[in-house]
């Protein structure tokens, strides 16, 4: 079965930068688009970046673009998410997602999820 274990979430002050990773077991995540969701207390789940599985392209939501940024590491068999210039409206519960049958910026495109892993950046 895949499974996917978010970590390295924390509570930081604004300006603070997290390194978000993701571990993939049950197949290699070579063949998978790979993305990061969030969700704030009493949000949707939204869009934050995700990366192609064939291809360098990557996309960010307009409100981290510039500040995060989304790499694989296939022989790992990890994603990351690199926050930096973290604000206080980016505090979520930060979700890693594999495998999208649509085209990538709704969570019903994505077929396997993370447990989650909580990020609050304070002022």
């Amino acid at each position: 079965q895949v499974q996917l274990v978010e970590s390295g979430g924390g509570s930081v002050h604004a300006g603070d930068s997290l390194r978000l990773s993701c571990a993939v077991s049950g197949r290699t995540i070579s063949s998978y688009s790979m993305a990061w969701f969030r969700q704030a207390p009493g949000k949707e789940r939204e869009f934050v970046a995700r990366i192609a599985w064939n291809s360098p392209v990557t996309t960010y939501a307009e409100s981290v673009k510039g500040r995060f940024t989304i790499a694989r590491n296939n022989a790992e068999n990890t994603a990351s998410l690199q926050m930096n210039s973290l604000k206080p409206e980016d505090t979520a519960v930060y979700y890693c997602a594999a495998y999208s049958t649509g085209p990538y910026d709704s969570a019903k495109d994505w077929n396997y999820w993370g447990q989650g892993t909580h990020v609050t950046v304070s002022s």
